[in-house]
């Protein structure tokens, strides 16, 4: 039996800030459920399960708190399932739910990702005593700086990289009233001004901590016929993973990233993805992993990614434009920005993403990793079904 095609008929976003000291967990995922079922014109009645998703608990101190936000989410009742892979958790989150709809187990889910690290400290949390984990500095920039080195050595880039995509990201927040960085004044020279964290990695090349959720509304055939606005359509989704540390594991290029980005080309029958698709949402927390990403996804060849970015490729009006909201670069609710990359993919195709909607968008592509560069899950959506 064939699949049951997926369409995306809600999204909602809250503001991701620093701090969102007005609402509780449960004031906040409800805050963005309430905006994807207004959008999609539904009732928590027409809900027949809810997927959820976080980064890991201790960020805010909270143990299980999916059961508590249960009746927050109009849960109760209702099944309800968690996921957790780390930073890609709000991509594979919004998976499982597109595969319980695909499967038929369910004709309309509702699925949401959140994070308030203003509740936690994710720095100190990522930077576990010895021996636990090896000495790396601190936080996940500590990890990632030797991987961009690394990058940077076999590709011969040049050390400029990291600030156009800051730079890039930056200003295309500007037309994204959820993103958190709303920096007016910024320019490429302050991006190169600022302070080296983890070199090569710049303040200004780094993702903020936020608060915030997204929700989406995901439905089948039927349910998408009574949508108000036309849908998404996932073409293709998937989910891999490697482990952190093994012999021969290449962090420039994951084999598990490579290995997810074909499964889903192949599945919407994309050859190649330079030509085929006309956006992309990629989780870039570290300004760097653009161009990397890039090669990883099939877009650039190997040791061609930077040049792109350098030739203007990923600009919001170029020939592929990538992070078109701002990205991680501008806001960063860890458990809900994988799901964030899937959402804006998604308002592409709708047509609502506003001021940085990029003209003609047809086919977008959504992209999360987590963890040490370990799981990876991805969706490609359309303007049609898969089947037309």
């Amino acid at each position: 039996m064939s699949k049951e095609p997926v369409a995306v008929v809600g999204i909602g976003q809250t503001r991701h800030v620093a701090a969102r000291r007005d609402v509780s967990l449960a004031g906040l995922t409800r805050e963005a459920a309430r905006r994807a079922l207004q959008d999609a014109e539904l009732t928590w009645a027409d809900i027949d399960a809810v997927v959820i998703g976080k980064a890991p608990d201790f960020f805010e101190g909270v143990m299980m708190p999916e059961l508590y936000l249960a009746d927050a989410l109009g849960a109760v009742g209702k099944p309800m399932l968690r996921v957790h892979t780390a930073g890609s958790v709000g991509g594979s989150t919004a998976l499982v739910a597109a595969n319980l709809v695909a499967a038929r187990v369910h004709g309309t889910v509702l699925t949401l990702a959140f994070e308030k690290q203003s509740e936690s400290n994710a720095m100190w949390g990522l930077s576990l005593p010895i021996p636990f984990q090896q000495p790396l500095l601190a936080g996940a920039g500590g990890f990632f700086a030797p991987h961009i080195r690394a990058y940077m050595h076999r590709s011969g880039a040049p050390e400029t990289i990291g600030a156009l995509v800051a730079y890039k990201d930056r200003r295309n927040a500007l037309k994204n009233p959820y993103a958190h960085l709303h920096e007016h004044d910024i320019t490429l020279d302050k991006v190169m001004a600022s302070p080296m964290l983890w070199d090569p990695i710049r303040y200004s090349e780094t993702c903020p901590s936020s608060d915030g959720a997204c929700a989406m509304i995901l439905t089948d055939r039927v349910g998408a016929a009574r949508a108000p606005r036309p849908p998404a359509w996932m073409l293709g989704g998937a989910m891999r993973s490697e482990p952190t540390l093994f012999a021969g594991k290449d962090f420039v290029s994951p084999q598990a990233g490579q290995d997810c980005a074909a499964d889903v080309y192949r599945q919407a029958g994309i050859t190649d993805p330079r030509r085929e698709i006309d956006a992309a949402e990629i989780y870039v927390p570290f300004s760097w992993y653009e161009p990397m990403w890039l090669e990883n996804l099939g877009f650039a060849g190997e040791g061609e990614g930077w040049k792109l970015t350098e030739a203007g490729v990923t600009e919001l009006d170029g020939a592929l434009p990538v992070n078109m909201s701002g990205g991680v670069l501008s806001a960063n609710p860890i458990g809900a920005s994988g799901m964030i990359r899937f959402a804006e993919a998604a308002l592409q195709v709708r047509r609502q993403a506003g001021e940085h909607q990029v003209d003609g968008a047809r086919r977008v592509l959504g992209h999360a990793y987590g963890g040490g560069s370990q799981f990876f899950s991805m969706w490609l959506v359309g303007d049609r079904p898969p089947d037309s």
